[in-house]
């Protein structure tokens, strides 16, 4: 039997970082999700495998609930001997606007893959949780979440929402030793900044530097491990002291 660990949007940036991090903390054969850049999620399974782990690709648009739905549960049914014990919910876009001038695609994109998809892949994984009676389910929420980020109504929403799905189905199923956290990332250097105006967001971080994906992925692993098994329904900031 294989303990394994599904992390959507493992391609690249935090996604990928966590795959290889939990890869080699604890030998998950990870699940590497991917919508349509193959190549990218390959990158991500060669760095598992020349670390001496496993891994295999597994391409779904979280945001198509029955798409979804048929990845993982074909997935579930092939490998009857093996145990989806961690999900890491990562997948996520960007289409930043100010809301007087956002389109209504850009909103529902972006609701789509960050919040929706967050239900159809918990969805899909949650009852193999709940028969196993263990499970580790983290969601990559954002400070936008947490507080707001102006010209970001439509992820700062879908984080919010992803928050508050957190602390629900926390509830929901800690009696079958199932948690699910939170961790809400402020400035992180991956592809996603690179264009912001680093020096001048660096005023606002009281440790004056962005992040790195490590240190994202570093909280994920405490929170997959067993000293962390009284905690949950829990949002984790990752931010550098924003407020």
């Amino acid at each position: 039997m294989r303990d394994c660990c599904l992390i959507t949007g493992a391609s690249r940036g935090i996604g990928k970082t966590i795959a290889i991090t939990l890869a080699q903390d604890y030998g998950f054969h990870i699940l590497i999700n991917y919508a349509e850049n193959e190549a990218a999620a390959m990158e991500t399974l060669t760095a598992i495998e020349t670390n001496g782990g496993s891994g295999e690709l597994m391409q779904f648009k979280v945001q198509d609930y029955e798409n979804t739905t048929e990845a993982i549960e074909t997935w579930i049914k092939s490998n009857p001997k093996d145990q989806i014990k961690v999900l890491v919910n990562n997948a996520g876009i960007t289409k930043d606007n100010l809301l007087v001038f956002m389109e209504k695609d850009d909103f529902n994109q972006v609701i789509d893959i960050n919040l929706r998809g967050t239900y159809n892949v918990t969805k899909a994984v949650i009852n193999h949780m709940v028969r196993k009676r263990y499970g580790r389910i983290i969601n990559v929420a954002s400070l936008a979440g947490v507080k707001g980020v102006p010209g970001q109504t439509n992820y700062s929403a879908s984080k919010g929402g992803m928050i508050a799905f957190t602390k629900s189905l926390a509830q929901e199923v800690a009696k079958r030793k199932i948690t699910v956290n939170a961790v809400a990332p402020g400035f992180i250097s991956t592809d996603m900044t690179q264009d912001l105006p680093e020096d001048e967001l660096k005023k606002m971080i009281p440790m004056n530097r962005f992040g790195s994906p490590e240190e994202v992925a570093g909280t994920v692993s405490f929170l997959v491990s067993e000293k962390a098994a009284y905690i949950t329904g829990e949002v984790i900031n990752i931010n550098g002291g924003i407020s």
